[in-house]
């Protein structure tokens, strides 16, 4: 489970970094592309760290009822 954490969170980081980045390109130019870019970076963002929960909780069941 510790190289899913680090691949999640290299992931997550990678398209927080994109989403900040293009939200400064939003605010240095004013066009509502890259506002709509940051918000797709954003619900990315939100889907992989709930899929990291999801697996997170489900692989804690899954281990208490094999007793793995």
């Amino acid at each position: 489970m510790t190289i899913f954490r680090w691949v999640m969170g290299v992931l997550s980081l990678l398209l927080a970094s994109g989403g900040a980045l293009a939200f400064v390109v939003y605010i240095a130019q004013g066009e509502n592309d890259w506002l709509k870019l940051a918000h797709k970076f954003r619900r990315w963002v939100s889907a992989a760290l709930l899929f990291w929960f999801n697996v997170e909780i489900w692989g804690r069941v899954v281990r208490g009822l094999f007793g793995l």
